[in-house]
């Protein structure tokens, strides 16, 4: 079956939408709250605006560590599509309260409904993915994870941009935003009763011992050695990936010259080029869990990640006035075309990186610990990106150029998969065959 065709199928298209919603709604909130704190001159209790922006995303991200290890035994233990459901309508009461805190551009309010928000991300994560291989033939999952892939850095795309320019809209601003989000939320819960039912794969006893819980989960992940390696290789993709979205802007404005309207090009090259490679993977595996496309896209996002370094040399020469150049005139400067190509194809080969990956974590895991160890991923991605931030600030303060960290990633991404790939010879061993 073609992978558009999935979309046709209640076993699939509910919960790509549902799961659209869900990241649409999320970035549009988390945007309008970082242009409400850094362009509007909100603040809380006199905290520099920097540090409450960097205390907002640790706070989005703080629930994969805290509630990951229940979530996953809550997928596994009880019927699936309930859970979804469930979840939800917390979203939807987030969002109601999310209505007042925006209209009285209530930050401290805002930030605690945040870290809400991640609670409710945290609890869906591992049954949207563990439910996949429920609903799904095995030769169907590449082409499912493709088109996820794909729908979560679209929306993610467009809530950015459209949380930015909703809350910018003189008096209103706050108060659409308000009401989008729970909107949004009310429209998740609409395409979530459609999620056709997955019964529970694991009668258990939940236990609420967040550190013991999480220590069982790793133990399941590191059952089956490829499952393992492939939940570290998914975790570098989002350290990858959380560096380039976390610094594109500050590239832009500093080393390239240009306002807000080149950010919005370059996070769009970025996000197509991912999203094209995760449709492209389905295609080129025929169909497959075809682990031989990972090295494939290891060697793109390197290549073109040491390139955009020496694309954005030709920018640091010229020394443009900081944040100046529109979108127009940014494109009149012929380089700007390879720095364009260079983000869209680090997407396009992070999409042949990641979808195979995520299919081969679902596929051999066991079904009835499969949520379990798809929470375990949940929080290692997550200590990645937070180890990316960390990382990034430190080398900032170093004295490296953004061009630079752009650099260290391609080198970093080549030490790091080329271990990875001696530890699990499965992937070369499956390039080759792919190649041939």
């Amino acid at each position: 079956m073609n992978q558009f065709q999935l979309l046709k199928t209640r076993r699939f298209s509910p919960l790509f939408f549902t799961q659209f919603l869900g990241a649409f709604n999320d970035n549009v909130y988390k945007n309008a709250l970082v242009i409400l704190i850094i362009f509007q001159g909100s603040s809380l209790y006199g905290i520099d605006t920097n540090l409450i922006v960097t205390l907002s995303a640790g706070i989005f991200i703080l629930p994969f560590f805290l509630f990951s290890a229940t979530a996953g035994q809550l997928a596994d233990c009880y019927e699936k599509s309930q859970l979804i459901r469930r979840v939800k309508i917390l979203e939807i009461i987030i969002m109601s309260f999310a209505i007042i805190a925006f209209y009285n551009q209530n930050i401290l309010m805002l930030i605690i409904l945040l870290f809400l928000m991640g609670t409710q991300s945290t609890l869906f994560g591992p049954l949207k993915y563990s439910i996949l291989p429920q609903h799904l033939a095995s030769e169907e999952l590449t082409g499912a994870n493709g088109l996820i892939s794909m729908g979560t850095f679209l929306a993610i795309l467009l809530g950015t941009i459209l949380g930015g320019i909703l809350i910018s809209i003189p008096h209103n601003g706050a108060l659409i935003i308000g009401c989008l989000v729970i909107i949004l939320a009310i429209l998740g819960f609409l395409t979530s009763r459609y999620i056709p039912a997955a019964a529970s794969t694991d009668k258990i006893k939940i236990n609420w011992n967040i550190a013991t819980e999480t220590i069982k989960m790793m133990r399941y992940a590191l059952e089956d050695r490829s499952v393992f390696i492939a939940i570290i290789a998914i975790s570098w993709f989002w350290f990858i990936g959380a560096t380039y979205l976390s610094q594109v802007p500050a590239y832009s404005k500093y080393i390239l010259g240009s306002n807000n309207e080149v950010v919005t090009l370059l996070l769009s090259m970025f996000s197509i080029g991912i999203g094209l490679g995760s449709m492209l993977c389905e295609r080129m595996s025929n169909g497959r869990i075809e682990p031989g496309l990972v090295p494939l896209g290891a060697i793109g996002i390197i290549i073109f990640s040491i390139d955009i370094y020496f694309s954005s040399l030709h920018f640091i020469a010229l020394s443009l006035p900081e944040a100046q150049m529109n979108a127009m005139q940014f494109l009149d400067i012929a380089t700007s075309w390879r720095v364009l190509l260079d983000l869209a194809l680090i997407g396009l080969f992070g999409g042949f990186y990641i979808v195979p990956l995520n299919a081969m974590v679902q596929k051999r895991s066991k079904p009835n610990h499969r949520a379990r160890v798809i929470a375990a991923n949940n929080i290692l991605n997550a200590l990645f990106m937070v180890i990316s931030a960390l990382s990034t600030v430190a080398v900032l303060q170093s004295g490296f150029t953004i061009a630079e960290i752009f650099l260290s990633l391609g080198i970093l991404t080549a030490i790091v998969t080329a271990i990875l790939f001696i530890i699990q010879t499965e992937f070369v061993l499956s390039f080759i065959k792919w190649v041939k």
